[in-house]
């Protein structure tokens, strides 16, 4: 009988263990897709200022500017690792 709660005991450890494993893995990847998140954030703000800008703008040479900075900002974006969830 004590072999048993001895061996649940055992087993009671070692899964409090792993989940302490599983929570420190699971920390380092929500910092790295909050940091993710972040820039895909700052990105698609500038987006939506880019292309207002645009909508409105009159000059040719200010509308290429604007289109070559819309490009780029969807470069960026595209380099940017997909969120899993």
């Amino acid at each position: 009988m004590a072999r048993g709660w001895e061996s649940k005991a055992v087993e009671g450890q070692v899964q409090e263990f792993q989940s302490k494993e599983d929570r420190q893995n699971k920390k380092q990847v929500s910092q790295d897709q909050v940091e993710t998140r972040r820039k895909r954030g700052v990105l698609l703000l500038s987006r939506a200022r880019v292309e207002k800008q645009l909508q409105s703008s009159q000059g040719p040479r200010y509308r290429e500017q604007l289109e070559q900075a819309l490009a780029d900002l969807d470069a960026q974006l595209a380099q940017l690792p997909t969120d899993a969830k």
